[in-house]
């Protein structure tokens, strides 16, 4: 299988104000994240002359103010060629000038939110058709922040609270946009304590690698595999590939899982990781 062309960027997020979106609007949270060097990284991946990035604000309940977020954040960067889409329903999809944009951008960007917006808004549409053809195909920066981030693996968690999250049932899963295969993302996976969710959703997909995202946090991904942790704080990489029991098959919804031999890393920034060999790199 032809490995992807384009690079991945998966963020962690940042700090949920109860709005439906990862946006912090403090100074203080916005140099941090640019300090974390996340979207400096961004701007240097790109590969075209225009440095055009079109952030896709769909996932979130104030896309005006989430989109403006980032515009703001180029720009002290010293990137004004910033587009904003606002999809919020499946009729936006099929808006011509929001293709023509994507198709000449060289990088797009899912901002935070609900990743389940994402999903039921963008799926199946001609719009993640062609960001999924831009990223296998060319030099295309695909980034995703919280919601953003957790919607772009096959298998996508949508709900499931962290205090129940070892019991059979409580974690709900349904599909991403499948830019990465045996994957499934968690964001915020520190701060919300979201351990016990990722665990259970590599007991029940083992061949699947299991990512937690901190909080002012990356993981950029090339070639499909090479995995390599950026930002400030850390990436959690779950592996069920060696679990020797677990009885999730077995017992009844709402019952407690066990789970033995799950391996863990943890990874600061710098640290690689390579997907289809399953080890540090």
């Amino acid at each position: 299988m032809k490995k992807p062309t384009g690079i991945l960027i998966a963020i962690g997020g940042a700090v949920d104000k109860g709005t439906g979106s990862d946006l912090d609007n403090s100074e203080q949270h916005s140099n941090k994240f640019l300090e974390a060097g996340i979207l400096k990284r961004m701007l240097e991946l790109l590969e075209g002359n225009t440095n055009r990035i079109e952030i896709i604000t769909t996932a979130s309940l104030i896309p005006k103010e989430t989109g403006q977020h980032y515009v703001d954040a180029f720009a002290r960067l010293n990137n004004k060629n910033i587009g904003v889409i606002h999809i919020k329903n499946r009729t936006d999809t099929l808006d011509e000038s929001y293709k023509k944009r994507l198709a000449e951008a060289e990088g797009v960007l899912f901002t935070g939110g609900n990743q389940l917006r994402l999903t039921s808004i963008l799926g199946g549409t001609s719009i993640l058709s062609l960001l999924l053809s831009r990223y296998q195909n060319d030099n295309f920066v695909v980034a995703g922040t919280s919601a953003g981030a957790m919607a772009m693996s096959k298998v996508m968690i949508y709900a499931g609270g962290s205090s129940e999250a070892l019991l059979k049932g409580e974690v709900k899963q349904s599909q991403g946009f499948g830019f990465i295969d045996n994957v499934t993302f968690d964001s915020h996976f520190i701060k919300r304590g979201r351990f016990g969710r990722l665990c259970q959703v590599i007991a029940k997909n083992p061949t699947n690698v299991g990512i937690g995202l901190g909080e002012d946090t990356g993981l950029l991904i090339t070639d499909g595999d090479h995995m390599e942790a950026i930002g400030s704080g850390l990436v959690t990489i779950v592996e069920g590939n060696k679990i020797t029991y677990t009885n999730i098959a077995d017992i009844e919804n709402g019952q407690p899982i066990s789970i033995e031999n799950l391996i863990v890393h943890i990874l600061s920034k710098g640290r690689g990781y390579l997907l289809s060999k399953k080890h540090l790199d």
